[in-house]
């Protein structure tokens, strides 16, 4: 028997290499069908990935895409500053970064220039990777839908992109930290206004609401990119702008669990009729002790030997998944949403 689900895939930078580990193992399972895909930031790019490779070749189509947008993202290099990495095994110093240089002198840099400081030599580094997707996969109409979010910097609120609209410049805004990104331009079909877009994990990290349409299913499964929780107190100024960064991009998504919880919960009292709400049922795959240990810096750094290892811990972690929750697919939530917020 078939198991329909959603996915709804967070942003993290380099660290949504995990979700490509997690979309891998997830593919080898012949009984789980993706119905639809929301994606934010690197979230957009692995929905996307995902999406051109079903379309062109199936399953392993999809993780021929992503093996292959992850091979193109681990030679973009530092998004912030020169490649002084470059040629280096990295990984056994990016997690004394932090105390080595916690003023480093191209972030201070970076509070004093703007992306807009650099004029004409100013590009995306992100571009190239992105026109290499064949959009006429991306767009087609066969298979999952998929959802893109962005943030209007006008108004503050969350556009959803879907079908024709997902586009370069769509999945380009949705990963558009405004800090390192200029704002990506997109027109707005109601007003024929040329609006500006960030980053969407300010609105929606990734949003669920295109989720809730009542042809497709129930089951919501969340990859979860950046930790809920963190006990250590952040110290140094890359730590503290992470973590603050962290609470941004979770608290969107918290608003929308809050609801279905409350939802969830006039169904089981009775107090709402079954049927004028959907019952959405909620699962997550995640590793939060991993996303607590990585440095700061590996999520502007896509080091491929840090990609490889995020990819091994994102299969294991879908593993798990597979080997427990998944059983209740279709029945029950297995996140507790009343403890998450608690």
């Amino acid at each position: 028997m078939t198991r329909r689900i959603n996915l709804a895939l967070q942003g993290g930078g380099a660290h949504g290499a995990f979700t490509w580990g997690v979309l891998d193992r997830l593919l080898e399972v012949d009984d789980l069908e993706i119905a639809a895909i929301t994606g934010t930031s690197a979230g957009a790019l692995n929905g996307a990935a995902l999406k051109a490779g079903l379309a062109h070749g199936g399953r392993e189509g999809a993780r021929s895409c992503l093996d292959h947008l992850w091979q193109r993202m681990g030679a973009v290099g530092d998004m912030r500053f020169a490649h002084w990495l470059a040629g280096l095994d990295a990984a056994p110093i990016l997690g004394m970064l932090d105390w080595i240089a916690p003023f480093s002198p191209r972030e201070t840099m970076g509070q004093l220039l703007s992306p807009y400081s650099y004029g004409p030599f100013y590009r995306n580094p992100l571009r190239p990777v992105v026109e290499g997707f064949n959009f006429a996969e991306v767009c087609a109409a066969e298979g999952p839908q998929l959802f893109i979010c962005a943030t209007s910097v006008r108004t503050g609120k969350v556009r959803v992109f879907s079908g024709d609209e997902v586009s370069t410049d769509a999945i380009l805004a949705s990963a558009c930290l405004p800090n390192l990104f200029q704002a990506v331009e997109i027109e707005d079909p109601a007003t024929g206004r040329m609006e500006p877009y960030w980053d969407g994990g300010y609105t929606g990290n990734p949003a669920l609401f295109p989720l809730y349409q009542p042809e497709l299913p129930s089951d919501v499964v969340i990859v979860s990119i950046n930790p809920l929780e963190r006990d250590e107190l952040p110290r140094t100024p890359q730590q503290i702008q992470n973590r603050i960064n962290e609470i941004s991009f979770n608290s969107s998504l918290l608003r929308e669990l809050r609801a279905i919880a409350f939802v969830q919960r006039l169904l089981a009292e009775g107090r709402m009729e079954a049927g004028q709400m959907k019952r959405v049922l909620v699962h997550r795959i995640a590793d939060d002790d991993l996303m607590r240990q990585l440095s700061v810096h590996t999520k502007l750094i896509p080091i491929p030997q840090i990609l490889a290892k995020l990819k091994t811990a994102g299969r294991a972690a879908a593993e798990r998944f597979l080997e427990g929750d998944a059983a209740h697919i279709g029945a029950r939530s297995t996140v507790d949403l009343t403890e998450m917020f608690g």
